[in-house]
């Protein structure tokens, strides 16, 4: 025997204990790769598993959280790889009329889908950080986020939301600090040819913001038009996902909400929900067999305290689970 001694594997539990507390923060970063909550969640779960099966192997050269991050970058340009980018229908053609409207159903990987907040927002006690780390999940953000390269997409994630050295994200890329300024530089002027829309992130002690989310659900519950007209811009927004079609135009809104078949929203519930840190409501429409049912996830884009777009995801079946809402409601 030479007397050396090995150290034995750590235990499974050990190890997963390890590993559990980098779930949030890498699911928020997967989620802006990837523009889906469900594509996220499995890119998570493969990286922990490849990290727990190797977890012998990691050397401590660099830290954990570095190497996770290597694991979920990988994982994600994986998936990335020869697929279509994740849209909006604002991407996809140009606003339509009611009087011209189709509902053309679209298959779920096209559209960049919404996040439970719990499951993608770091835990942080400090209100400002809140802020900023809520601004940047908006959907407008993730939808431009979409438009960039993998590569290019993961150093800007990296650099400017996570707020990594140059130095941290070229090791964790294994490239050069140069290559990876070049590769920010490049991901800066193409966001810049098409910038998201600045929108306000949920704020719970903000009133005025309470104030206008309160009359929304007011108005819409009554489905009192002129009361919800006064909240919209005019140059408000509306689009639900599944289909490819999309509005534009406060009078158009308001025509769509009282045609005969979305007016059969009329006596709606809305539930608050949080939703890429913007504010959000769980919709359930009057069930004829009593009670009220799943209809929309809503996620409201505010501007300047008036609303800019209504974002209407209607995949109630997958969505509402995942945030842990009810497909019913007895009242």
């Amino acid at each position: 025997m030479s007397g050396l001694v090995t150290t034995p594997p750590a235990p499974a539990d050990a190890v997963l204990a390890q590993l559990e507390p980098y779930r949030r923060e890498l699911t928020g970063y997967c989620y802006r790769m990837l523009g889906s909550t469900f594509e996220a969640d499995d890119a998570v779960q493969e990286t922990l598993v490849r990290a727990w099966r190797a977890h012998d192997r990691f050397e401590g050269r660099s830290s954990l959280r570095t190497w996770l991050y290597r694991i979920a970058t990988n994982v994600c340009l994986d998936q990335l790889r020869g697929r279509k980018r994740r849209a909006r229908p604002m991407d996809l053609g140009p606003a339509t009329t009611v009087s011209a409207a189709e509902l053309i159903e679209r298959d779920a990987t096209t559209w960049v889908e919404p996040a439970p907040d719990g499951a993608v927002l770091p835990m942080a006690s400090d209100p400002a950080e809140m802020v900023v780390a809520r601004d940047s999940l908006r959907l407008a953000l993730v939808a431009a986020l979409q438009h960039l390269p993998a590569r290019q997409r993961a150093v800007l994630i990296l650099r400017e939301v996570l707020q990594w050295h140059a130095d941290e994200v070229a090791e964790l890329l294994d490239t050069t600090v140069a290559s990876v300024n070049s590769a920010l530089q490049r991901a800066r002027a193409t966001l810049a040819k098409r910038p998201p829309t600045e929108t306000e992130p949920l704020r719970p002690d903000d009133p005025a913001q309470a104030e206008l989310l309160a009359r929304y659900v007011d108005a819409f519950e009554r489905y009192d038009m002129d009361a919800l007209a006064a909240l919209l811009r005019e140059d408000a927004i509306q689009n639900m996902p599944p289909y490819d079609l999309w509005l534009q135009g406060r009078d158009e809104l308001v025509a769509w909400m009282v045609s005969p078949g979305p007016d059969k929203c009329r006596g709606s519930r809305l539930l608050p929900v949080e939703a890429n840190g913007m504010p959000a409501f769980a919709q359930y429409r009057p069930d004829p067999d009593g009670g009220h049912t799943a209809w929309a996830l809503q996620v409201l884009e505010i501007v300047d305290g008036e609303i800019l777009a209504f974002n209407s995801f209607l995949d109630t079946a997958r969505l509402f689970p995942r945030f842990g809402l009810p497909i019913h409601l007895d009242v």
